[in-house]
């Protein structure tokens, strides 16, 4: 990807930087370099990161005003976001450890979680979904026809192709 002769290291954090702007400015809904704080997952999300939610309220911290405004400016959020890129932090849980996870769940060895199960597991342990993620999470996981997640697709869905 860097080309590490003659200014090759500062094209890739040029472009990385561009990557973020393009990002950000998605959700800029007002065109004036800020964003609604409660849009920053969905940015970080959308570069390819994947922060637990405690990692995410780090990174806020980082990015927010002395005084909490509500919103994120570009020019504050852009050297943390370009920093997390490069280091490539957040990155996403490989797919053997998300087959173990699915597999632990699956007491019956069945290859399939129900949607209770599932709503179970994913609102009443570890770090809770709230009823927006589990929506979303449902409507792309389960068969319509049988109320069931077959988590070997659900991971395949899942991965990200690194480019």
């Amino acid at each position: 990807m860097a080309e590490k002769e003659g200014g090759g290291e500062d094209n890739t954090v040029a472009e990385i930087e561009k990557k973020i702007t393009e990002a950000f400015e998605v959700f800029d809904h007002e065109c004036n370099q800020t964003v609604d704080v409660r849009e920053i997952g969905s940015i970080v999300r959308s570069l390819g990161c994947y922060p637990t939610e405690a990692q995410l309220h780090e990174l806020l911290a980082e990015v927010e005003e002395e005084e909490p405004t509500g919103y994120i400016h570009l020019q504050k959020f852009l050297p943390v976001m370009t920093r997390v890129l490069v280091e490539r932090s957040y990155q996403p849980t490989p797919e053997d450890v998300l087959l173990h996870a699915f597999e632990a769940l699956d007491v019956n060895k069945c290859g399939y979680l129900t949607k209770e199960e599932l709503v179970k597991y994913m609102t009443e342990e570890g770090e809770p979904f709230t009823q927006e993620e589990m929506e979303d999470m449902l409507s792309a996981a389960l068969d319509p026809e049988t109320n069931t997640m077959r988590y070997k697709d659900y991971i395949t869905l899942m991965i990200v192709d690194d480019v």
